[in-house]
């Protein structure tokens, strides 16, 4: 991408600059995540769904798959925090539709700011609260008996999380425009609902090998398996050169699809 290109993108009008365009982003990160100081019951969706998902899933299912739930925890807790990053990329849709009903992005708009800061603002502002949410389940996994013997590798487990999660959210992002209210993003927002079979039929839960043979053929190409594979690889610091590979390939293929589609509404939201 050429610096033309990227003012363009950025700026408004060809008016900002690439560097200056960075600064407004993050300046539009902080004043979505400044209210959470004051109001930390907006960080509740992003705080109990994860605990709660820790917790059901290690006492409901692992006696059964495993034998005890710390052995199930082991294994799963990858494919439990994978589930809910995908998940929680939903918030955004939600939140940008908000500003936008309620005429914030208008007022933005007439400040002499990049175009895209309030956009790129609120997808970073939604990514620390993601980390947020990975760092808090890991927290009580690590209470019922979870160990993570990957060490610091863990951390780059997160950042590969994050970098998915920006992936995903370009297709929240277009959700949360093309709805015309926040009632309307529960109605478009029903293509979520493929998080459940990408995930269920995934390595996120269950050994591979243990589905019908039929099913490990999609299985083994699913998105969902190559994060999960990746993440507990770190977690664990068992080998996982190829699922982290694979895994950033399907976030560079979903962004190059989906982004350009994004914009291009956001955009015309901007005329």
């Amino acid at each position: 991408m050429t610096s033309t290109t990227l003012t363009d993108t950025l700026g408004r009008g060809g008016g900002v600059r690439p560097l200056p365009a960075l600064r407004q982003t993050a300046t539009m990160a902080w004043r979505s995540l400044v209210p959470v100081q004051h109001n930390p019951l907006e960080l509740v969706d992003y705080s109990v769904t994860p605990i709660m998902f820790v917790f059901l899933f290690t006492f409901v299912f692992g006696g059964q798959m495993a034998g005890s739930p710390q052995e199930y925890l082991q294994y799963a807790l990858a494919g439990i925090i994978v589930q809910n990053t995908l998940f929680m990329s939903m918030y955004t849709a939600m939140s940008l539709n908000t500003d936008l009903t309620k005429g914030v992005f208008d007022r933005l708009r007439s400040l002499p700011i990049a175009r895209s800061a309030p956009l790129f603002g609120r997808i970073v502002a939604d990514l620390a609260k993601q980390l947020w949410a990975i760092l808090l389940m890991i927290g009580p996994g690590v209470v019922l008996g979870f160990e993570t013997t990957g060490g610091a590798a863990g951390f780059i487990g997160a950042a590969l999380l994050l970098t998915f999660a920006a992936a995903v959210s370009w297709t929240a992002v277009l959700i949360g425009m093309v709805a015309g209210d926040p009632e309307k993003v529960q109605v478009y927002a029903f293509t979520f609902t493929f998080i459940f079979p990408l995930t269920f039929t995934s390595s996120a839960f269950v050994e591979v090998d243990t589905m019908p043979g039929w099913l490990q053929a999609w299985v083994q190409i699913n998105p969902v398996t190559h994060l999960s594979d990746a993440f507990r690889g770190l977690l664990l610091g068992t080998p996982a050169g190829g699922p982290i590979l694979w895994s950033l390939l399907w976030a560079a293929g979903i962004t190059a699809v989906l982004m350009p589609l994004a914009m291009r509404a956001y955009r015309s939201e901007s005329h």
